[in-house]
């Protein structure tokens, strides 16, 4: 029991054999992001890329809301930026949003070399200073999709934020809320795990939203803002 909820039935436990087999029999790759992602696993921060089942993942959920503008806050060397950009229509525009020159640079090759350069926008800036800017160009209601993956003390700004830009319907997506199985640790006190704490019941609170949290790489929590009349 957990919650005061009866547990019948469970996520099942994923370990090296049951992965390897979720990986073969699912995921679909381009070379583009195949090698982006081998580039990825020789940087020494390589554990910030997101697993390429929940890449695939998100670009289902881009292809089912048929999204045309969307938003990314923490974009590494881009292997989420590409994932959501593929699967939006040749309309779509994405905004992304890194503070790392460096990282910014593999991203833009990779942009190139998959001929969506011309979609993505990358801003290199703090991510807060690009949402206000959206904010207040009158942008607000008019995205479809969010994705959030950046530094964890600021979970809470970028969904706020996000979530005025989001039109009524639009989805949010949230990286590493489980973040390692460290949230259901009450002797973990790490500051960001705190604010993953915080923004997990902030958002079990919220009834602005329709929510899930599921178990996908490290925790990804969907968001989808209610229409307001729901």
């Amino acid at each position: 029991m957990a919650s005061g909820i009866i547990m019948s039935n469970r996520t099942l436990a994923i370990n090296d054999r049951v992965y390897d087999y979720l990986i073969s029999a699912s995921v679909q790759e381009s070379e583009v992001l195949i090698r982006l992602r081998e580039e990825t696993a020789k940087e020494p921060l390589a554990n910030m890329q997101i697993a390429p089942e929940q890449g695939q993942f998100m670009a289902l959920l881009v292809e089912l809301l048929d999204v045309r503008r969307a938003i990314e806050i923490g974009t590494f060397t881009g292997y989420s930026a590409l994932r959501i950009a593929m699967s939006m229509p040749e309309d779509g525009y994405l905004i992304c949003c890194d503070n790392s020159r460096a990282w910014s640079a593999v991203a833009r090759r990779y942009f190139a070399e998959a001929g969506l350069a011309d979609r993505i926008d990358l801003r290199v800036a703090a991510a807060l200073d690009t949402l206000n800017d959206l904010l207040k160009q009158g942008q607000a209601g008019t995205f479809d999709f969010a994705f959030i993956d950046a530094d964890k003390e600021n979970y809470e700004n970028y969904y706020e934020r996000c979530l005025k830009l989001m039109r009524p319907g639009g989805l949010i997506a949230v990286d590493n809320t489980l973040w390692g199985g460290s949230v259901a640790d009450p002797d973990n006190q790490e500051p960001d795990t705190l604010a993953i704490r915080r923004f997990n019941e902030k958002l079990y609170k919220d009834d602005r939203i329709s929510l899930s949290l599921v178990p996908i790489g490290d925790g990804l929590t969907l968001a989808r803002k209610r229409h307001k009349n729901s």
